[in-house]
């Protein structure tokens, strides 16, 4: 697992670069043109235009979707079939950080179908990519949505256990999307990469030239407040402790205030905040919590 990631790390690089220029980007602006700078769809430049296929990648079995939402955009997404020798009963709806494109999160993707032999569904929020529309928090929301009621209807995922895959703003999503559809009972767990509380709260420390103006930040997502409300269904937390964006006690904080078990915490002395999914153990991790507490539902939680 670990070469085929590494043989793809210059991909998974670019959101870096992109997270490091909204710290420089994000001062005065912030209140008039925060949509711009908390969700930049358009770095690197070619990002709207140039999403990687999954069959650059060794990818044989996917299909490349556009999914419409209820409020008129169009998503384009990645189905990817898990690998047929070692298939689980497990669906991943997978949930991107704030820059670049699916096509940057494909090395990860390919690990989780092939290797972790499970279904994954790669969704484009609207205005990243090939998507249509502009990012903000309601329509992501829909974006998730219509995800997740897509993979309810598709008569060949109806019956897997479905999973929720998210990497920082991803996580987010993530947790938002759970609180919502909780009492249907049919997200069997979710997996959690370097997730903020809010962005209000990560503003200070991640922008602190803006701290004056995080009061004034319309998009919030809430997640501290609303991970509190979440039970029913195993939550795995993988924290870089190097995170240079979102400081490591965001997701201490999360992994706090969860009420929903069984929980599991893995932390990642050397790992950054989008070079964590690169250190030893990581996919390890996420093998052993599928088969520990979504395939069989072990009920207990753990801390290392």
């Amino acid at each position: 697992m670990s070469s085929a990631l590494d043989s793809f790390m210059s991909y998974l690089r670019v959101p870096l670069l992109a997270s490091s220029g909204v710290a420089v980007l994000l001062s005065g602006a912030l209140y008039f043109k925060q949509n711009e700078i908390i969700y930049p769809r358009n770095i690197p430049p070619d990002s709207r235009t140039n999403v990687p296929r999954p069959s650059q990648f060794g990818i044989t079995d996917f299909e490349e979707l556009m999914i419409p939402t209820p409020d008129g955009e169009s998503l384009s997404a990645f189905y990817l079939r898990a690998n047929k020798q070692h298939a689980r009963n497990v669906t991943i709806l997978m949930f991107h950080g704030n820059a670049g494109n699916i096509g940057y999160r494909l090395p990860i993707a390919k690990i989780l179908e092939d290797d972790l032999g499970c279904n994954v569904l790669m969704l484009q929020y609207r205005g990243y990519g090939l998507s249509t529309g502009s990012p903000n928090e309601k329509g992501l929301m829909i974006d998730a949505q219509t995800g997740l009621d897509y993979i309810r209807q598709r008569s060949e995922l109806r019956g897997t256990r479905i999973v929720l895959y998210g990497q920082s703003l991803g996580g987010a999503v993530s947790i938002a999307l759970a609180a919502r559809n909780q009492k249907r009972g049919d997200i069997a767990g979710m997996i959690l990469e370097n997730t903020f509380t809010s962005i209000r709260k990560l503003i200070p420390s991640a922008f602190p030239p803006a701290r004056y103006l995080a009061p004034l930040c319309h998009q919030v997502w809430p997640s501290e407040e609303t991970m509190s409300q979440l039970t029913g269904f195993a939550i795995l937390f993988l924290s870089g402790l190097q995170d240079e964006i979102v400081p490591p006690s965001h997701m201490a904080r999360l992994y706090k205030v969860c009420r929903s078990e069984p929980k599991v915490w893995k932390e990642f002395p050397e790992g950054s905040h989008n070079d964590t999914v690169a250190e030893p153990g990581y996919f390890v991790y996420i093998d052993e919590f599928l088969s520990d507490h979504v395939v069989r539902g072990i009920p207990n939680s753990v801390k290392i």
